[in-house]
């Protein structure tokens, strides 16, 4: 949990003290917020910030930009133009307020805020002081929209000033004439990394060895000059692709060029290739190939027969032997047999662009291919790397048309079909692609949120969608995961039990985390509309003493048990007050546990009595001194509650004997 430099003297709910007894302060830290998990707030995980900054290469105005962010309450509005680098540069920038160069201070959030309604969920910011928040609106689409992003930014933006957090905001090119003039003064214009550096350095990081001389090529030099970052970073992997395949030559000069010729003539080549090849069988081949390269040979047979069928093709009337052989066909096309039998394009990314093309210029033909995809990934000859392959590819092209739903659509396909107890890793890879997109991220989140919360669910997508939230969206989007894991958690079925100890092992690693899943089934025991039961379970697990943050957020743990003491008593009770009393026999300085349990009660005897013949099956399970001791203790709370209940009835004093 975020600390703050001030200090709150807080009481949960009016004076503590309500009998005779201790008087309790409670010193708190931070707000009773509530967190966001999806992309109202996104952790931007910090591996893949520190990978980023290996290979960062500063733009002109960075340095300029990073001393304003510096100040405590600073928000910072970058513009730049697109495939500069500027989400890059802005997550640099936050990345650099670390302490010791950029090393993140425990407890610290580093998360990026959402832009829509959609992913901020009734979540609140409630941002701590050195908190670090990103807001991309780069990918805003108009000006109607910039417009209410704007509204949410203001918001944002008095929140982490007044909180001394700082914040970076992505401005989108070409709509600086609907800029807010009051804002001008927090901006600051970037300019863009020269490109030659950034393959420098990308290079050297992959540790590629050249010469400075095989970087001075004009073709090379305009590359760089001309390309979005994003393609300079892709022609550095396609240069180390070229080098591990062993395929395109021995020294870099070669590997270099193969990458160059990928980037800059392989859309062109495909589609000369695609207007030579006329016929569905050929073109059908050439993409089947395209989605499964470097599968065997016989595999790749059987999904180009599959893709012909999906795609509508009548089988020829000749034989089988009267026609062209497999190998023929393939070397027509340019494809190569391994010597381990797999299939292969013999130019170096020619596969990416195949797929490229097909899905950009077929557009009729995608909810085919999507169907296609659903079985074809289940071929028996592909092992689990060439399934994920496979699924990957028709990903990455279904989002680059926009096509999101394709995706998704697939992932509760393949989710509602598996069998056990197991999670379709085919599921699982395409949700986690879907939810890293930088465009459609937010897309899948919310496809996540409305599927947890509401609509029948099998136990296989539930099983999909809880190991996504805690491998994926618990590290990039904690409190959404949060929220998706709550509702998965009370669900019916076997997937559901899996779903709540992901959500208490998720609470149980971030205090802020804890303290706002305590909140959220309080307030969900209250007014949830199916009944209380399945929240009251999962608040009476998560306060046990186990579980709870150290040192404990003592007022959070009291109005937790105010919630459960609220209900009558039931067997739920039994390993929650347990755990406290043994907390207590191991560690005596959590004996406040004891009277704030009793106080929580507020003096209702049936919740009393309840305690205290729980304490007496505790004390007589094992003959020991330390729990006898500690069970009087709770049994003395326990008899101060209940005369100061009664005196206030204007009863005589009762003994907790004679509540028995």
């Amino acid at each position: 949990m975020s600390e703050q430099d001030r200090v709150t003297v807080n009481d949960p709910r009016g004076p503590v003290n309500n009998g005779e007894g201790h008087q309790y302060v409670f010193y708190v830290a931070g707000a009773d917020w509530m967190r966001r998990k999806g992309v109202e707030s996104l952790r931007i995980a910090r591996e893949d910030r520190e990978h980023l900054a290996d290979r960062f290469v500063p733009p002109v105005g960075f340095r300029v930009a990073a001393d304003r962010l510096e100040k405590p309450g600073s928000v910072l509005l970058l513009k730049a133009p697109s495939g500069s680098g500027r989400r890059a540069a802005a997550i640099m920038l936050l990345h650099g307020l670390g302490a010791d160069g950029g090393t993140d201070e425990e407890g610290l959030r580093f998360e990026e805020l959402p832009v829509t309604d959609n992913e901020q969920e009734g979540n609140p910011l409630a941002p701590g002081e050195g908190d670090r928040f990103l807001l991309d609106l780069s990918g805003v689409p108009d000006e109607e929209a910039y417009a209410t992003a704007q509204r949410r930014l203001a918001v944002y933006r008095s929140q982490v000033q007044e909180a001394g957090a700082h914040m970076v905001v992505v401005l989108p090119s070409g709509m600086d004439h609907v800029h807010p003039p009051d804002l001008e003064p927090h901006s600051v214009t970037l300019g863009r990394p020269r490109g030659v550096a950034v393959v420098t350095r990308y290079l050297r990081m992959d540790r590629i060895a050249f010469r400075p001389a095989d970087l001075g090529s004009a073709d090379f030099r305009s590359l760089c000059d001309r390309s979005p970052m994003r393609e300079l970073a892709r022609l550095t992997g396609l240069v180390k692709t070229a080098r591990d395949s062993g395929r395109f030559g021995t020294d870099f000069a070669e590997w270099l060029d193969q990458a160059m010729h990928a980037v800059a003539d392989r859309a062109g080549e495909v589609g000369r290739q695609v207007a030579e090849v006329r016929t569905t069988p050929e073109r059908a081949l050439l993409l089947a190939t395209g989605v499964f390269e470097e599968a065997s040979a016989d595999t790749v047979y059987e999904a180009w027969q599959s893709l012909m069928t999906a795609v509508g093709h009548e089988e020829e009337t000749t034989t089988e032997l009267a026609r062209p052989d497999f190998g023929e066909r393939l070397a027509a096309l340019g494809i190569e047999r391994a010597p381990d039998g797999r299939l292969r394009f013999e130019r170096l990314a020619y596969a990416d662009a195949v797929r490229t093309y097909f899905w950009v210029n077929f557009p009729r033909t995608r909810k085919d291919l999507r169907d296609w995809i659903c079985g074809a990934t289940g071929l028996r000859g592909l092992t689990t790397d060439d399934r994920l392959n496979v699924v990957v590819r028709f990903g990455e092209q279904s989002l680059a048309v926009g096509r999101p739903e394709h995706l998704f659509d697939l992932v509760v396909r393949w989710a509602d079909s598996a069998t056990g107890a197991a999670c379709d890793p085919r599921a699982l890879t395409a949700l986690e692609l879907g939810l890293s997109h930088e465009r459609f991220g937010g897309w899948f989140r919310h496809r996540m949120y409305k599927c947890a919360f509401s609509g029948p669910l099998s136990d296989g997508l539930a099983r999909v969608l809880t190991t996504a939230c805690l491998r994926s969206l618990g590290a990039t989007h904690p409190d959404q995961a949060l929220v998706r894991l709550h509702y998965l958690a009370t669900r019916e079925g076997e997937a559901a039990y899996e779903a709540r100890d992901a959500l208490l092992d998720l609470a149980g690693s971030d205090r802020r985390l804890y303290l706002r899943l305590i909140g959220r089934l309080r307030y969900w025991a209250r007014r949830a509309p199916r009944g209380a039961e399945p929240h009251l379970d999962l608040l009476a697990e998560l306060l046990r003493s186990n579980r709870t943050p150290d040192p404990p957020p003592w007022p959070d743990l009291l109005l937790g048990w105010e919630t459960v003491f609220s209900q009558p008593p039931t067997k739920l009770w039994d390993p929650l007050v347990s755990s406290w009393l043994n907390a207590v026999a191991d560690d005596p300085t959590r004996d406040m546990a004891l009277d704030l349990m009793v106080r929580s009660t507020h003096g209702r005897a049936a919740a009393l009595h309840r305690l205290y013949i729980i304490a007496c099956e505790w004390a007589g399970a094992a003959l020991h001194p330390s729990r006898a001791s500690v069970a009087a203790l709770f049994w003395q709370h326990i008899d101060h509650m209940q005369y100061a209940r009664t005196k206030r009835a204007g009863a005589g004093p009762r003994t907790t004997e004679e509540a028995r």
